[in-house]
């Protein structure tokens, strides 16, 4: 009986050889058959035969024998090389998601800064377009280790804004997004006698309203890059409902930074107003990210192409630019 070492270094291609020597009963036809050379075939054989023990073939008069052994593993090499032809075969690859008829579950990790409209928007799209599909839509908070999650394959896509998305997951970008302040219509900085002296110190004085971090210990992209810069904003409100904060800026002093796309939502229908943000910072980016686990999977292929449409209609509807000041 062969070692385990031998096992190891066994390959299709020889149990391919020891079916075709087998039941061609000849060395110089197996080659013709397996477009191989002859001394190959002999060589091949004579590895097979101090693999299994066994002569395999064997001279009867003028011709080759195989011998009982050699009877005896027709059978499992044939059932060997049609499971590997199943196993490889094209016709066993993954095939194309089938929405109309699926009933997949798509669990996503989101924050609400990207736009209020947003996941309302992907559920509404994605139960027109897949009637049987379930989606749980869960909080990206300090509380969810979103990297955790998707390691463990507990969650399948999680969506949110990073200045450096961890490199260890597969990420595409949904939108780009102005960083801009939303101040209630009475605030000085939206007064456009004093809108000149809304400078970066103004600014960094006001008292300021942030959503709480997506993870301990982590700052936000609008005070990762204020760091950076040796600066410091006084937030005095920590929110963990996103979209509640345009109602707190409505009826206070307070000053929300974020994207544009986020705010424009609320121009037409609460007192505030959109105005310039006197410190430089980058454009938002907006991004989803996926493990490994699931990144051929069909299912989850076609869902996040779903979301970055969904994501690019809603950015490129044009945003509202009523009630802008600075």
């Amino acid at each position: 009986m062969a070692a385990r070492g031998d096992f190891d270094t066994i390959d299709l291609h020889l149990i391919r050889v020891l079916l075709t020597v087998i039941t061609e009963r000849s060395v110089s036809r197996a080659a013709l058959r397996l477009a191989s050379s002859q001394p190959a075939v002999s060589a091949q054989l004579k590895r097979l035969r101090a693999l299994t023990g066994d002569p395999l073939l064997v001279r009867a008069g003028h011709q080759m024998m195989p011998t009982e052994r050699a009877l005896q593993l027709l059978g499992p090499a044939t059932r060997l090389l049609q499971d590997a032809d199943r196993l490889f075969s094209p016709r066993m690859r993954p095939s194309g998601f089938d929405a109309a008829r699926s009933q997949a579950l798509f669990r996503v990790a989101a924050s609400d800064y990207l736009d209020p409209l947003f996941l309302p928007a992907l559920a509404t799209h994605v139960k027109r377009t897949a009637p049987g599909v379930r989606l749980e839509l869960m909080p990206l908070s300090q509380h969810h280790d979103y990297r955790r999650t998707l390691a463990g394959g507990e969650v399948d896509l999680v969506i949110g804004n990073w200045l450096q998305p961890p490199a260890e997951l597969h990420l595409a970008r949904l939108v780009s997004d102005e960083v801009v302040c939303l101040v209630a219509e009475g605030h000085p900085a939206a007064r456009p006698s004093t809108a000149r002296a809304w400078t970066v110190q103004r600014y960094l004085e006001n008292e300021h309203v942030a959503p709480m971090p997506t993870h301990p210990g982590a700052l936000g992209v609008i005070d990762e890059h204020l760091a950076a810069q040796g600066a410091q904003r006084r937030i005095v409100v920590r929110a963990s409902h996103f979209s509640l904060i345009p109602l707190m800026v409505a009826d206070s002093l307070l000053v929300l930074t974020t994207g544009r796309l986020f705010c424009s939502r609320y121009v037409d229908t609460l007192p505030v107003r959109i105005v310039r943000c006197p410190v430089a910072f980058p454009p938002l980016s907006y991004y989803m990210l996926w493990h490994d686990l699931t990144h051929e999977a069909p299912a989850l292929r076609w869902f996040r192409e779903q979301v970055r449409g969904v994501a690019h209609q809603l950015h490129g509807r044009g945003m509202p630019r009523r009630k802008v000041s600075g």
